[in-house]
């Protein structure tokens, strides 16, 4: 499904439209995953070259695979993009059905785009999923995007003091087969319950590599 939005905040200076294209993972080519590995690498390289790495190869996901994604795009390629995942995590004690949001991405150009926008598009997708919550856990370096996404648009509330365990997406002889982030800025999103029947709980289980 391709969805034009037409910019009217402001966030481009030389760009009069975003092509907004919301696809299953089968759906994509190999020339696409090419053209998004180039992507992540380029938005990702300047937050440090580890960052980059999992995108080497022409691969398009980091850990866990998406199985379905919003791209934005523009005249010069693609300007953002945002992954989903359906699985069940763990918080506390109780097993929870997510659709966990990952692989955020804005081209260096285009910082203003930010993440409200992706989410302006992946948001009706999770309601058609008809999943109770959407879950994304983000670095620091992004507070001031996550802070516009919470504060003007509503759409998701920040829980503070969580901590975050996932495995390792590969096996490191020289490092144990999970880890536990305790400085992320976890969101959860509510689509089809309220935020009051967020379970209770200071650690988040993926039970699996994070997306």
């Amino acid at each position: 499904m391709n969805i034009a939005i037409s910019n009217d905040t402001g966030v481009f200076s030389t760009h009069s439209k975003v092509r907004w294209r919301v696809c299953w993972e089968n759906e994509l080519q190999l020339a696409e995953h090419i053209e998004l590995s180039e992507f992540f690498r380029k938005t990702y390289g300047p937050t440090g070259e580890f960052n980059a790495k999992p995108f080497e190869g022409g691969r398009s996901w980091a850990g866990a695979r998406p199985e379905i994604r919003v791209i934005g795009y523009d005249a010069h390629g693609i300007a953002a993009h945002i992954g989903a995942l359906r699985r069940f995590i763990k918080v506390g004690d109780v097993d929870l059905l997510v659709a966990e949001l990952g692989l955020y991405g804005v081209r260096p150009d285009l910082e203003g785009l930010g993440i409200t926008h992706s989410m302006r598009v992946m948001y009706p997708v999770l309601q058609q999923l008809a999943v109770p919550f959407g879950f994304g856990a983000v670095r620091q370096a992004l507070q001031k995007h996550v802070t516009k996404l919470v504060g003007r648009q509503g759409l998701a509330t920040v829980l503070p003091g969580v901590s975050v365990r996932s495995t390792r997406p590969d096996i490191h002889l020289d490092l144990p087969p999970t880890r536990t982030d305790d400085d992320l800025v976890v969101l959860v999103f509510p689509i089809g319950r309220p935020i009051s029947e967020w379970p209770v709980g200071t650690m988040i289980d993926r039970n699996g590599p994070e997306l």
